[in-house]
């Protein structure tokens, strides 16, 4: 039976996170599967703030929020170039659609995914006459799951051989390794450069090499939170890079610290939540793989989650 993904990667210090919300994942209706990764629910009750950290993936998300005594709302969360900091308090609940990179287009045609990227849109804007708290509302998250799948499927998604293209192309990305070169892997797939920029600024909304360089970061990412002595020159080798100094510089630059720095810190980050979850019980059933564009100041919850 399919599964949702159960990794985690884009999550700056997952076990930290994971000890203080509840968060599910679920795979959409049969017909929406093309397009979408899948969808995620988080809800939390926290008694002091907290603030999470995520990588962003190249992915849209469609996002329904629910915070304290707020009016439920919508919006349409585009691609993130930044690290995503966000502040969490007190009770919220969030429902989410992760769509594929490239997956979004079908059921926003006429606009190319770059008028999405780094932006937050509110959904009537996008969706007219949607309703965030048909979403929200219920108390049974199968009934979330039903309202998500009744909203995608009324949009009546079209078919578009380019998305298609485009999805592939990023999923050869993610789980090809030997791909580290865009013009070598736009000369693999037959076609040039700009043709394939083109194709990834319409469909995708960052470029080819981006995507490349983003997932070299959630794989060094996932491999600094195993706790585990890493060999950063050699796992540098193996990820494309010519040496272990231009990825210190690339997670530098995405997380905000160095790999070495951020490995031991989560390992004693990671060895203080494990005593404390010891005394208390866990809500959340699947890790998350969160993606979320740059939250614009306010108070917002974790809107680009995945």
């Amino acid at each position: 039976m399919a599964a949702p993904r159960s990794d985690t990667r884009g999550i700056v210090d997952a076990a930290e996170l994971f000890s203080r919300v509840t968060f599910r994942r679920h795979l959409p209706a049969e017909p929406l599967r093309p397009y979408l990764e899948h969808y995620w629910l988080i809800d939390w009750d926290l008694p002091a703030p907290y603030a999470s950290h995520v990588v962003p993936h190249p992915s849209v998300n469609v996002v329904f929020q629910h915070y304290g005594d707020r009016a439920p709302f919508g919006e349409v969360a585009g691609i993130g170039l930044e690290l995503f900091t966000q502040k969490l308090e007190g009770r919220g609940r969030v429902c989410g659609i992760q769509f594929r990179p490239g997956g979004f287009s079908p059921f926003a045609p006429g606009r190319p995914a770059t008028d999405w990227t780094g932006r937050r849109v509110p959904l009537p804007e996008v969706f007219p006459g949607t309703e965030p708290a048909a979403v929200l509302g219920p108390e049974d998250e199968g009934d979330r799951v039903a309202a998500l799948d009744a909203f995608l499927l009324g949009l009546g998604p079209r078919p578009d051989p380019g998305a298609g293209l485009a999805i592939a192309l990023v999923e050869r990305i993610r789980t090809d390794r030997t791909i580290r070169r865009v013009a070598d892997f736009a000369r693999a797939e037959g076609m040039s450069v700009r043709v394939m920029q083109r194709l990834f600024a319409a469909y995708v909304g960052v470029g080819p090499k981006w995507v490349i360089l983003r997932h070299r970061i959630h794989e060094a990412l996932e491999h600094a939170e195993t706790g585990r002595a890493v060999d950063w020159a050699r796992l540098a080798a193996d990820l494309g890079y010519a040496d272990q100094a231009h990825l210190v510089r690339d997670f530098t630059a995405t997380v905000g610290v160095p790999p070495t720095a951020y490995a031991r810190t989560h390992a004693h980050t990671h060895a203080q939540t494990g005593a404390r979850t010891q005394s208390r019980p866990r809500a959340q059933t699947q890790p998350p793989d969160l993606a979320a564009p740059q939250a614009p100041p306010g108070p917002r919850g974790p809107s680009g989650t995945a």
